[in-house]
């Protein structure tokens, strides 16, 4: 079955320097991106991204070297290693945030947000709603602050889910071992906000947990 063992050592190391350069913990190393290949940025609002396309190349470098050390059954062990590359790291967050983290390493995000935004009749004010829910690992109460953020291209110019942040800081405790699904619905002053959209939606919501001087970026 095995071909050359060479290759496949190379194959596996090559894939774990992937996986720990790209890691998706404690913050989200796809934010911002506007293309990407498994776990790897390719290009974000700056341009492209290099580490992601060095990534890219070693993690496909990799799956060539693999496939060449065997004899057999490539084709079908090369797919398993496609499933089992993007659900370790899943599972080892999950592991450790139930076991060892505390505070806001502990908190994880389904990544299923929404926010929308309509502007008001005087033309000054919008409403805001967000939704989105969070899950607390530990044993222990968590306090935070929450902030969001822009995202994307031309999020720098034109201000959307972080319009949020005029009523905020938004201040929340969830208790141990528990999930809660936070919705915030907001009256925003944008009379001073020089470029924002007046209304629309969106489920690409991305924020910001304060916990004294840590932070982390989902």
């Amino acid at each position: 079955m095995i071909k050359n063992r060479t290759a496949l050592i190379s194959a596996v190391v090559l894939l774990a320097i992937c996986m720990i350069l790209f890691f998706p913990y404690p913050n989200n190393p796809l934010i911002g991106s506007s293309v990407t290949f498994m776990s790897f940025p390719l290009q974000n609002e700056d341009g492209l991204v290099w580490k992601g396309i060095l990534g890219t190349a070693l993690f496909l470098i990799a799956m060539a070297l693999l496939i060449y050390g065997l004899k057999k059954f490539y084709v079908v062990l090369a797919v398993l290693v496609l499933f089992l590359y993007a659900l370790i790291p899943l599972y080892l967050v999950t592991a450790y945030q139930e076991t060892l983290a505390s505070g806001i390493a502990a908190i994880s995000y389904d990544q299923e947000g929404k926010c929308s935004f309509d502007t008001l009749e005087d033309s000054e004010r919008m409403n805001g709603d967000c939704q989105l829910t969070l899950k607390n690992h530990s044993h222990q109460p968590v306090s935070f602050e929450l902030e969001f953020m822009d995202t994307g291209f031309g999020q720098e110019e034109m201000k959307m889910v972080s319009l949020m942040n005029i009523a905020g800081p938004y201040k929340i405790t969830i208790e141990g071992n528990q999930a809660e699904f936070i919705e915030l619905n907001e009256i925003l002053d944008v009379s001073d906000v020089q470029d924002h959209i007046f209304s629309g939606s969106t489920s690409d919501v991305h924020f910001k947990l304060v916990e004294e001087k840590k932070e982390r970026i989902f």
